[in-house]
């Protein structure tokens, strides 16, 4: 009798733990709110970062900002490996949280710290054999610009570690429905570069004035400031999943389903490297100023796209679980409200740019060239903003549902496919300032291919879910 009330207790305990999973309980909107929120802060506070480090290295001289951004292509690789590979853990985390498969959710987490070393390695080797090769390769015989890239792309390589941990611990804490630790990791981050940039760069009070090393030096500390922090909260504090280093061993079927949703995520964020490798190819040779503009651009609109790729990673883990857990209503109905706040993040970033060109850029001291320059491909790159909202959250529903092909396919004609092969050609055509037009163009297109996989996505694995409930 007591063996079978013992029975009774655990299954109704088990059933209670079941149920109090606010992603599977907690009204879509608030939830939303409450995981999105999170991340969406800490990815503005990053903005804020890419601005000031922009401010600062262009008050050097615009070679810097130039060399930055010709450079910029390494960092968007190293986020994308990085950021890649913590969105397969973080969807495989979440589904398996979903299915109820605790002990295999675990073994995720422990495999997600071995794969962050392994991509820190790939930098590693970058930063100290290939640097000069990779910046000669693109400052187009430029030596004041290759001298700012070299020192400044070969610091942050080597210091990635931090980074390459940042973004894989971030994802695995986010898997479980918390986004408030990650979000203090990265303040902590990004308030130390806020502060170190302008105070290494300078030389203020007791620091060294370093100038472009500066600014590379003041990003490594930041980063570890963050995954410090980020690392007590995940071994100090309770979590839904736990390390488990005795009686591990390295799966090769959970490392397969990682990369089935990760790997085409680091292809699908590695376009955003290609593409302004792209871009720098055919900027350089008409105009090193454009290249600088190009650079602006890319911290300006973070203000735009951080917001919206900081409400999917909240909406990813909830589409995850839901669609784990075959609820088919909340997953759509976070979906839908996801893609409505999307839109309105773009709009907004639209009206300000189209109405405050000129102070934006303004923010880097431009000559009067970059001014001009810059005020026309604002507004014209602008336009990209609300189709974009589409693709970004379409494609992370692709991502939370398992299916990373189609998001690599969407984001292949929205940033590659599409935009080089029209920025070639607007460049015959008008010089610079007709490339900029690109950008929004290639958004069309993506939208019209990424409704064509929701609408398979939906026919064939959405829509046989259970019945709707909520």
């Amino acid at each position: 009798m007591d063996e079978m009330k013992e029975k009774t207790v655990g299954t109704v305990n088990e059933k209670k733990a079941v149920t109090l999973n606010k992603m599977g309980t907690m009204p879509i909107g608030k939830l939303i709110f409450t995981m999105a929120l999170p991340p969406i802060f800490s990815m503005l506070i990053q903005a804020v970062y890419n601005i000031v480090d922009g401010i600062v290295v262009s008050g050097i001289e615009e070679a810097a900002l130039t060399a930055v951004t010709l450079v910029a292509p390494v960092q968007f690789l190293l986020v994308a490996l990085g950021a890649g590979t913590g969105v397969g853990i973080n969807s495989l985390i979440a589904r398996r949280l979903g299915e109820k498969r605790q002990d295999e959710a675990n073994t995720v987490a422990t495999t997600a710290f071995i794969l962050a070393f392994v991509n820190y390695i790939v930098f590693l080797v970058f930063g100290l054999f290939f640097t000069e090769l990779f910046v000669n390769a693109f400052a187009k015989g430029d030596m004041q610009v290759a001298a700012y890239a070299v020192p400044y792309c070969r610091i942050t390589c080597v210091g990635s570690i931090f980074a390459n941990y940042l973004f894989i611990v971030e994802k695995v804490v986010q898997a479980t429905g918390n986004m408030v630790q990650p979000m203090i990791c990265s303040l902590l981050s990004a308030a130390v570069k806020i502060i170190l940039n302008p105070c290494l760069v300078k030389g203020l009070g007791f620091f060294p004035e370093l100038g472009i090393r500066g600014a590379a030096i003041a990003t490594c500390v930041g980063q570890a400031c963050g995954i410090a922090l980020l690392l007590y909260f995940f071994f100090a504090k309770k979590q839904q999943v736990h390390i488990r280093i005795k009686g591990f061993r390295f799966r090769k079927d959970i490392v397969k389903n990682i990369y089935i949703v990760g790997g085409p995520a680091i292809i699908m964020q590695s376009i955003s490297s290609f593409m302004q490798m792209g871009l720098n190819t055919i900027l350089m040779p008409l105009s090193s100023t454009a290249v600088a503009v190009l650079g602006a651009y890319f911290r300006l609109q973070n203000f735009v796209f951080m917001p919206m790729f900081g409400l999917n990673q909240g909406l990813v883990p909830i589409c995850g679980y839901n669609f784990g857990a075959r609820n088919k209503a909340r997953l759509m109905e976070a979906y839908k409200k996801g893609l409505l706040t999307a839109f309105v993040i773009g709009v907004v970033g639209f009206v300000a740019f189209q109405f405050f060109s000129q102070p934006l850029m303004t923010l880097f001291d431009p000559s009067d060239d970059m001014m001009a320059m810059g005020i026309h491909a604002l507004k014209i790159i602008s336009f990209c903003f609300i189709p974009a909202a589409f693709g970004i959250c379409t494609s992370n529903l692709f991502q939370a549902t398992g299916n990373g092909f189609y998001s690599l396919i969407c984001s292949m004609f929205r940033q590659l496919v599409g935009i080089l092969p029209l920025a070639i050609l607007l460049s015959k055509i008008g010089g610079v300032d007709y490339v900029w037009a690109a950008i929004p163009l290639a958004e069309i297109i993506a939208v019209v291919i990424c409704s064509l996989f929701l609408a398979k996505l939906y026919k064939t694995k959405i829509k046989p879910l259970g019945a709707e409930q909520k």
